[in-house]
C-alpha cells in the first residue's frame, strides 16, 4: 500500500519491537504511521521521526522531538483536487517547521489529536 503514495498507521506493538533501539528504558510507542518511506512515531515522551534517504533508503536519519520543543503546530486537510493533507511542527529556536505530506490512508484529525495530546500537557 505504501509503495502507491497510501501511508497509513502501524500497529504500536510492531512499531514498539521494530524500533526498539531508539527507545528509553520503559518508553512506550503510542501510534505509528508509516508515509512511503518515512514513520512517524508518537511515544508517551516524544515524536520520533525516521527519515529513509537516498534511492535504497538504506541511510536513515532518526529526528528525535521532546513534546515540550514544539511550540505550535498546523494540520491541511485535504481537499477535492489536492488529495493530500499536510501537518506542520514548529520547533522552538528552529524558523521552518517540519513538514509531513499524510495521503488519503491516514486521518489527518487523528494525527492532530494525538498531538494534541502529548503536546498540551
Amino acid at each position: 500500500m505504501a509503495l502507491f503514495g497510501n501511508a497509513h498507521t502501524v500497529d504500536p506493538a510492531k512499531a514498539q519491537h521494530d524500533y526498539a533501539r531508539l527507545l528509553g528504558q520503559d518508553e512506550q510507542v503510542y501510534a505509528a504511521y508509516l508515509l512511503i518511506r518515512d514513520t512517524i512515531l508518537f511515544t508517551d515522551r516524544r515524536l520520533i521521526l525516521v527519515d529513509k534517504q537516498g534511492i535504497t533508503g538504506k541511510k536513515t536519519e532518526y529526528h528525535s522531538v521532546p513534546y515540550r520543543s514544539i511550540t505550535h503546530f498546523a494540520v491541511e486537510t485535504a481537499g477535492h483536487f489536492d488529495l493530500d493533507a499536510e501537518l506542520k511542527i514548529w520547533i522552538s529556536g528552529t524558523p521552518a517547521p517540519i513538514e509531513k505530506t499524510f495521503t488519503k490512508g491516514v486521518d489527518i484529525y487523528e494525527v492532530q489529536a494525538i498531538l494534541t495530546q502529548f503536546v498540551a500537557r
